[in-house]
């Protein structure tokens, strides 16, 4: 049995992690009110929180005395030692998905809870168009430029397939615009977040290509003013360790009453 290749070339990604700007990093800022906002609507007091980030400056706020480890392939996170997991814009980039939300899980004591904030599928797919397009049409080829993010429904499962209760996910879209496409990819770089695919293409990419995707792009996806406009969707996971004390579904059958009483309505059988 073969290993799969790795998605994400962990070297690569870590230098463009390391040369990222702090002024570029307003989406991560948008991920951490996001949280904030989600953990003030829970009724606990987390004593042991940990965070996962390759950007710990940025995160540090959110927890002044959470536990900060870097999202490598193996987390150094002891088994059952805290009672809160933070897990903060790299989940993108994961060369196994399940595995770092198996490893955060573990790392909880029962009903202690999980939060990941990450890129989703919707973004930047205006610009994945424009290149995909712009290199197929003047080298005949496409070679994989964006990393392929999940979507909020395949996300959410990773939960359930990690063993966590009570699983929820939900998506915050976000529309940014630029002065044009080569500003976008300006900032991309400056957000650390520049192709570190594994599968990328290692030689610099033709001017033809990126001057026509940069065409495509003012073409199709401007505001109407001169701008162009970029989609950003941020997918958060929230879930439990399993413990006894926390909710259960009821067993099939088992209601005391009809959904027809309830809705004061006559019951109508379906027709086989």
């Amino acid at each position: 049995m073969t290993t799969p290749p790795p998605l994400t070339d962990r070297i690569a990604l870590t230098f463009r992690r390391a040369r990222a700007q702090p002024e570029a990093l307003f989406l991560h800022e948008q991920a951490i009110q996001e949280i904030e906002d989600r953990l003030g609507m829970v009724n606990k007091t987390f004593t042991d929180p940990a965070v996962v980030t390759d950007f710990p400056r940025t995160w540090a706020g959110l927890l002044p005395d959470a536990k900060v480890v870097p999202a490598s392939d193996t987390l150094g996170l002891d088994v059952q030692a805290h009672d809160l997991v933070v897990h903060g814009m790299t989940l993108h980039w994961a060369n196994d998905p399940v595995g770092q939300l198996v490893q955060c899980r573990r790392a909880l004591r029962p009903d202690g809870l999980f939060i990941s904030a990450a890129f989703g599928g919707q973004t930047l797919q205006e610009l994945r168009a424009c290149l995909g397009q712009a290199e197929a049409e003047v080298t005949g080829g496409m070679s994989p430029r964006v990393a392929p993010m999940g979507e909020l429904r395949d996300m959410g499962g990773l939960l359930q397939r990690a063993g966590f209760a009570l699983p929820v996910a939900d998506a915050v879209p976000l529309t940014v615009s630029y002065r044009d496409a080569w500003a976008l990819m300006r900032e991309l770089r400056a957000m650390g977040e520049a192709n570190a695919l594994e599968a990328r293409l290692r030689k610099p990419t033709s001017r033809a290509v990126l001057d026509l995707a940069a065409q495509l792009y003012q073409d199709h996806f401007n505001d109407g003013a001169g701008r162009v406009l970029a989609t950003f969707e941020l997918i958060f996971l929230t879930g439990w360790a399993p413990d006894d004390s926390q909710q259960k579904p009821l067993r099939p059958g088992s209601a005391q009453q009809r959904l027809a009483d309830a809705l004061n309505t006559d019951e109508t059988k379906l027709r086989n």
